[in-house]
């Protein structure tokens, strides 16, 4: 799913005004309907108070639009409009025209001196005040209602946005934006929705599709994608029937020290769980028995030193090389490295201490393999891209270190983003229970397992991070968010690949043709 900016989106409505011949008033009564009937369903004609606090924008009117239909259907509803300016919008005027015609109880009109309304923990209260239209900083009176809005406790439901957050910037004050449960959404979803310091105010979101211009959606080149389901499926390359483990790849994962030999152990279980063919791990010699004895089926490969990764010779030629889970940064673990980095030519997975040593290496990046998957926490991110102000800044800067060197990011986190160049793939799996050690190294493998079978770059960084996050939510589903650990994990990477098929219009993945 499309993620579009604030300008795209005026360009979609007035596309789909001229192309439907419809008014913008006519598009306002058609998406606010769509929420009504949202909330309608929801409510199923409970009788509670509910009341819609409207601005004066575009929003605004949808809240007025919204209020006028509840009314129409019994609802016992209080219509605030936050007067924070002198210009109404017409959308604005028409509908306010319109719900003063169908009862006695015009809306209350709320000023700088007005008092603050009385909200009871009881009431629903539907936030129609700025939307995405909000631009500039909020006056004090405005962002005080606000905040006595959240600390009413009521249920909150937002249309479009919640008003006080920005289309493409933090909240100056954190207690000056709407804390919504729920937010009904026009269209598409808001990149806000999924960045750590905004994502909190959204609660759960629901887009509702207002049938904006189809051709101009389809063409429309987004910044950012939801990817779900219905994103990764075509990405799924079934198998042949005639083939061995020598079409599915060879993946060489190299890291480990003295203590830290799990990481390897688990980016090499999901590798092969998610179908490499083959994988060898190249590990200081206290790994041996460890690898042989945790995961026959792998391969190992040692070097001459005890406890740390040295220089060594894999003997063969990998398909894809993964490297950095548990390598610490001994100096000689830096100049095997860099040994590996001079002799990779193809894009290579680098995690943990291999990002380490690139940030306090900075040449070594010269010599990353075009399109290579880079995967750090926001501590290793940091030690890469600088210090940043806020979530926007980090992606501004994490677009500029993908085109730079012409290398992928995924930047882990609740809404894992893969970063390539300037656009910007967002996941939608994953979970709480998944913020435990370990679950990076089993990530690194899933995507690792993902080349070695011939995925493109970015498309096994986007598949596999939606796969590992499905994994996890299975896992959760069985362990709960507390039990899981990381190699949880990779036990259910097969059952995210057979939840891809699990609807009615999906059938089962075809044996590919041969060629």
């Amino acid at each position: 799913m499309k993620i579009l900016t604030a300008k795209q989106l005026k360009t979609a409505d007035e596309t789909t005004l001229k192309n439907q011949k419809i008014s913008s008033v006519e598009l306002m009564e058609r998406a606010a309907t769509l929420a009504f009937q949202e909330i309608h369903a929801s409510l199923n004609n409970a009788q509670t108070q509910i009341k819609v606090f409207c601005g004066v924008g575009n929003n605004g009117g949808d809240g007025l639009v919204i209020a006028r239909l509840l009314l129409e259907n019994g609802y016992d509803v209080t219509t605030f409009v936050v007067n924070y300016s002198d210009n109404r919008s017409e959308e604005f005027l028409a509908n306010y025209d319109r719900i003063k015609e169908i009862g006695k109880k015009w809306p209350e009109l709320l000023t700088s001196s007005s008092d603050l309304p009385k909200i009871s923990e009881n009431d629903l209260v539907i936030d129609a005040i700025f939307g995405i239209g909000l631009n500039r900083s909020l006056d004090a009176w405005v962002a005080n209602l606000i905040s006595h809005i959240n600390r009413s406790n009521a249920f909150l439901i937002s249309i479009d946005m919640p008003s006080g957050l920005f289309f493409d910037k933090i909240p100056v004050k954190k207690e000056a934006a709407i804390k919504a449960n729920v937010t009904l959404t026009f269209q598409t979803p808001k990149l806000v929705f999924f960045l750590p310091q905004t994502a909190s105010y959204v609660g759960d979101f629901y887009v509702i599709d207002i049938g904006l211009d189809r051709e101009y959606l389809q063409n429309v080149e987004a910044e950012a994608e939801l990817i779900g389901k219905e994103e990764v499926l075509p990405m799924y390359r079934p198998r042949k029937k005639f083939s061995h483990k020598g079409t599915y790849g060879h993946v060489l994962v190299a890291g480990g020290s003295y203590g830290k030999m799990g990481s390897v152990v688990l980016a090499s279980t999901a590798a092969l769980r998610v179908g490499a063919g083959m994988v060898t791990a190249m590990v200081p010699k206290c790994g041996y028995s460890i690898l042989q004895t945790a995961l026959p089926e792998a391969m190992v490969v040692t070097s001459e030193t005890e406890n740390f990764l040295s220089e060594t010779a894999p003997g063969f030629e990998p398909d894809v090389v993964c490297f950095g889970m548990g390598a610490e940064k001994n100096p000689e673990t830096v100049k095997a490295f860099e040994n590996i980095l001079n002799s990779t030519k193809k894009p290579m997975l680098i995690d943990a201490d291999g990002l380490n040593m690139l940030s306090e290496n900075p040449e070594m990046l010269k010599k990353i393999p075009k399109n290579s998957i880079l995967t750090p926490h926001p501590k290793e991110l940091e030690r890469l891209l600088g210090i940043w102000k806020d979530d926007f800044d980090k992606l501004k800067k994490a677009k500029a270190f993908s085109k730079k060197h012409k290398i992928i990011l995924v930047i882990k986190g609740a809404h894992s983003i893969v970063v390539e160049e300037n656009k910007l793939y967002i996941n939608t799996t994953g979970n709480p229970g998944m913020a435990t050690a370990g679950s990076g190294d089993v990530l690194v493998g899933t995507i690792a397992g993902l080349l070695s079978q011939g995925y493109y770059p970015l498309t096994a960084a986007v598949f596999g991070v939606y796969l590992h996050g499905k994994a996890g939510d299975i896992a959760a589903g069985e362990y709960s968010f507390e039990g899981m650990i990381a190699g949880d994990i990779p036990l259910h990477l097969g059952d995210a690949v057979l939840d891809l098929f699990q609807r009615e219009n999906n059938p089962p993945p075809p044996e590919e043709k041969p060629e």
